[in-house]
């Protein structure tokens, strides 16, 4: 019974690899696996829902690095990126400020487009030492804003506002742990992104580069801010 079991479970294998093995390698030649998280198909950017409703970013107010009180409201009527990052981070958050310094040197002049770097390190990060960071990374935009405050409200805006993780955590490099993502507003104040080959929003972009991804998340986002602002 065995050897007759071993046939007809080799039989539905051959069967199996028949059918689908030339569909599965016509997608890898395509490269329609690896696309699928990464390419717009529509030029509508979705809006990220919770429980049914469009996700929209909540109202917060903290000083920027100028000590000027900066709102939600001053974004309104912008289409703005936001990051989570601290000063003193050893690690993503290089990176991910020399590709936000790339949107900030396309569209730092547009009045139309901001920029909201929340420091999750406000004990550290005062208005002077952000002040001191923007000019070591040679911003020159009025639009892009470093912005400190109240710890509780920086962490339940990240975490719960925005659903980006951070953390601190003293076992880390720089006693800070958080995702390294941008996050894309609309002028409405919602949260948008765009979608994969099924319909599912990727919710937010990668600020660190993929070495082994042919398009990287400043690509993508740069792409979908043209789509806000309407720039063919």
């Amino acid at each position: 019974m065995k050897k007759y079991s071993y046939i007809g479970i080799s039989f539905v294998i051959l069967i199996f690899g028949i059918i689908f093995f030339p569909k599965i390698m016509d997608r890898i030649d395509s490269k329609s696996i690896s696309q699928t998280t990464r390419l717009a198909k529509s030029d509508d950017l979705s809006f990220i829902k919770l429980n049914g409703e469009k996700r929209k970013v909540p109202e917060f107010l903290f000083l920027n690095q100028d000590s000027l009180l900066i709102s939600s409201e001053d974004f309104i009527g912008k289409v703005f990126v936001a990051e989570f990052f601290f000063t003193r981070c050893p690690s993503i958050c290089i990176e991910m400020n020399k590709n936000m310094k790339i949107l900030d040197d396309i569209y730092g002049d547009r009045d139309d487009f901001g920029i909201a770097s929340f420091t999750i390190d406000p004990d550290h990060d005062s208005p002077t030492t952000l002040k001191k960071y923007s000019e070591l990374i040679e911003v020159k935009s009025k639009n892009w804003h470093f912005l400190t405050g109240d710890k509780k409200d920086i962490y339940e805006l990240s975490n719960k506002g925005f659903n980006i993780f951070s953390s601190i955590n003293e076992a880390v490099d720089g006693g800070f742990e958080h995702q390294g993502f941008f996050a894309l507003i609309d002028k409405n104040g919602y949260i948008r992104s765009r979608v994969n080959d099924y319909n599912v929003p990727l919710v937010y972009y990668s600020g660190i580069n993929n070495e082994n991804s042919e398009i990287q998340g400043i690509d993508m986002i740069i792409e979908d801010i043209n789509k806000l602002l309407k720039i063919n």
